[in-house]
């Protein structure tokens, strides 16, 4: 397994198209999920298939990407509104700072989401290096539905979740 990501320099770069994009085409929709198994912020182990069932938005973030940061309120809301339903949002951590500097954050933050550190490897099976955030929706068959680069509005996010809830 690769370390936490020496991906933030290459997404520091592509951060031009995060705020110019609305939404990206992926070779990736309507096939599986990849499955991945990386470490929550207290080193423990967390897998796609402990997911398994649920329908899962995967955010590939970093605390000091602005869109991300404008996100994550809305991710915090559709967990809480749709949480009982099967949905469960994951947050795929680039920053380099490691565990504390992304614990702090999702403390001061409230984030109420799973939080796991991120690696190149697995940003490179989504497809999510040209910027950040970049975001998945999964159906409960673990299949990816939609990618989205760059800021997405919760109400797109909303429509996509429950025609899979």
């Amino acid at each position: 397994m690769t370390s936490p990501l020496t991906l933030t320099s290459a997404l520091h770069l592509s951060l031009a198209i995060v705020f110019l994009a609305l939404g990206s085409q992926s070779p990736l929709l309507a096939a599986a999920a990849p499955a991945w198994d990386l470490k929550d912020l207290k080193g423990n182990s967390v897998k796609l298939s402990d997911f398994k069932g649920k329908v899962v938005i995967l955010d590939f973030w970093a605390t000091w990407c602005p869109p991300c940061r404008a996100e994550i309120p809305h991710f915090i809301g559709l967990q809480e509104k749709y949480g009982k339903q099967g949905l469960v949002v994951v947050g795929v951590s680039v920053d380099e700072g490691g565990p504390d500097v992304v614990s702090s954050f999702v403390k001061a933050n409230k984030i109420n989401y799973p939080i796991v550190l991120g690696n190149l490897d697995v940003a490179q099976l989504y497809d999510a290096t040209e910027g950040i955030p970049t975001t998945f929706v999964i159906d409960r068959t673990g299949n990816i539905v939609a990618k989205h680069l760059g800021f997405t509005d919760s109400d797109i996010f909303e429509k996509e979740i429950k025609s899979v809830l």
